[in-house]
């Protein structure tokens, strides 16, 4: 099977040509990867497909706490890469393989950042140990009350300061002498030090994840560096199973089979915001002949012809572009299921049902249980932030043939992953006009951050320890990246203009080549014309709706 997902074939992992197009929203979800957030923050993009959660840690542990681009990185990779993981849900506008990509360069430069930070622990924190747990207890307590409103703050602050306090006083009184008095001295003293040395590197980091963050919403589209994905022996299996691993996310990426979850509509698609169905009996256009036998799949056929003439213009005024014609196996699912299981066997090659198979779909499976087929058409746009998609389904029962389009719309990822990093300042009164305010430019990196990634630091070789701890992000299921952060289009005015002005255009051409089949094979179609006119003019009030809402 052949992937066209843009990539340029090379040894190793697949990297995104530089300069592609229809990036923003794969970009804008890779950023996600380099933030330095709460990760509380990502709560704020839950959509109405799906809702993601922070599962807490240890209230004792906050200490370990992760931050966005942190807890992002590491569920995405878990969740999309790891041994035995369900099924995903397509992310139609998007290139999920890109996303994971930078995820994992991600991963790679802060465990580049914690191996040096654990070496700055080991020997200025494990080495003076007392010392260390007191000025982590310090901090932690710190940590809480700053969370608090009020006067807290200044009073978290007043309790580091008096601890310094202390600190010197304990140096310049000290009870002990000999070896343990210079030992208690560095235990005093080399944490703190250690703390200065852990602060140039993490700010080093952060400096690289932020120009990262900024290149990829700038479209820039900076390449990840992933090379422990590409095998440099035989026996690098490790290597071998995450490049494995890669190209099998782009073949899922790829698959012809889609969900549809109720009012959620087709889960990577959107909701169905209109429907228009053309049903009427099939008569012999001849009483002297009877009609000449045909299937649903002949009228299909006829339907994906027609469609590839969409972007030809009878007016040079710019029209519709090359559209993505494809054969659809849509599987029912509950609303809320929690896992999807694709369709699988001898007809499944990659994920990919083949002809035959869909051809059998089409004319056999249309009513009861099973799945059933649809020809999509679909379009993106705005960058990647639009995905347009129309649905066609024949079927026949009986002597009456039935021919329904429907229209899907996933709008742009959440304004979230596509704002910048915020510079860390802060208003302050002037010295001498204090009615007066200016900005004073913040460390990128506080004191209490460089505290957190060094006590993170040497427990990130344990992940399920460290999660336990600080806490971890839970992505909804089924997992897709597109979807999952997805809002709706209909609040940005022209992306509602154009998927409501493709529904008219789409419709009529579907009516015609199916129009022209039943004609060929001797139906009388005028019953089928009146119905076709009918609908033409009724889609030209089209108004987005919840169609897979009833209310019964």
């Amino acid at each position: 099977m052949t992937v066209d997902s843009g990539y340029a074939d090379i040894f190793g992992p697949q990297v995104p040509r530089t300069g592609d197009t229809d990036q923003t929203a794969t970009f804008a979800l890779a950023s996600a990867a380099y933030r330095d957030n709460p990760v509380e923050k990502i709560l704020e993009a839950n959509s109405e497909w799906h809702e993601s959660s922070v599962k807490a840690g240890r209230k004792w542990a906050r200490i370990f706490r992760p931050n966005l681009g942190e807890a992002f990185s590491a569920a995405v990779v878990a969740r999309m890469l790891g041994a035995g993981r369900k099924p995903l849900i397509q992310s139609f506008g998007a290139e999920p393989q890109v996303v994971v990509e930078h995820c994992l360069a991600a991963n790679r430069i802060r465990r580049d950042r914690d191996n040096l930070l654990t070496i700055v622990m080991v020997l200025c924190g494990l080495l003076f140990l007392p010392g260390l747990l007191i000025w982590l207890l310090v901090f932690q307590i710190r940590t809480t009350m700053a969370r608090q409103e009020g006067r807290a703050g200044a009073m978290a602050t007043a309790l580091l300061v008096g601890v310094g306090a202390l600190a010197v006083l304990f140096l310049v009184k000290m009870p002990f002498t000999g070896f343990w008095a210079w030992y208690a001295r560095a235990a005093v003293v080399l944490p703190v030090v250690g703390w200065f040395w852990a602060k140039q590197i993490c700010e080093r980091t952060a400096n690289d994840l932020r120009g990262r963050w900024s290149s990829l919403l700038a479209g820039s589209s900076i390449g990840a560096k992933v090379p422990e994905a590409v095998p440099r022996s035989p026996g690098e299996t490790a290597a071998e199973s995450l490049r494995q691993s890669l190209a099998r996310l782009s073949a899922e990426q790829a698959s012809n089979s889609v969900f549809y979850a109720g009012p959620k509509g087709i889960l990577g698609m959107g909701t169905r915001w209109g429907s228009w169905q053309l049903a009427e009996d099939l008569v012999s256009a001849d009483p002297a002949r009877e009609i000449h036998p045909f299937r649903s799949w002949d009228v299909i056929r006829s339907i994906h012809d027609q469609l590839r003439m969409l972007e030809r213009n009878t007016l040079n005024t710019g029209g519709f572009p090359k559209a993505s014609i494809r054969h659809w196996v849509v599987t029912p699912v509950a609303e809320n299921a929690k896992a999807v299981s694709r369709p699988a066997g001898t007809d499944v090659d990659a994920y990919q049902v083949k002809t035959h198979a869909i051809q059998d779909i089409c004319n056999k499976q249309q009513f009861g249980a099973g799945d059933r087929h649809y020809l999509g058409v679909q379009w993106t746009l705005w960058d990647g932030q639009l995905v347009i998609t129309m649905m066609i389904t024949v079927t026949v029962l009986h002597e009456t043939l039935r021919i329904e389009v429907t229209g899907h719309a996933l709008g742009p990822v959440h304004g979230l992953f596509t704002s910048g990093p915020d510079a860390k300042e802060k208003e302050v009164s002037k010295s001498l006009k204090f009615w007066e305010t200016r900005k004073v430019k913040l460390p990128l990196v506080d004191a209490d951050e460089v505290v957190r990634l060094a006590a993170r630091a040497p427990l990130t070789w344990y992940p399920p320890l460290l999660n336990w701890l600080g806490g971890s992000l839970a992505l909804p299921e089924p997992f897709g990246l597109r979807h999952a952060w997805a809002d709706k289009p209909w609040r940005h005015r022209f992306m509602a203009d154009d998927a409501l002005r493709a529904a008219t255009p789409v419709l009529r051409v579907v009516h015609s080549a199916a129009i022209k089949v039943l004609a060929e094979n001797g139906v009388n179609t005028e019953k089928f014309g009146n119905r076709s006119s009918f609908l033409s003019t009724a889609v030209q009030d089209a108004s987005p709706r919840k169609a897979d809402v009833y209310d019964a």
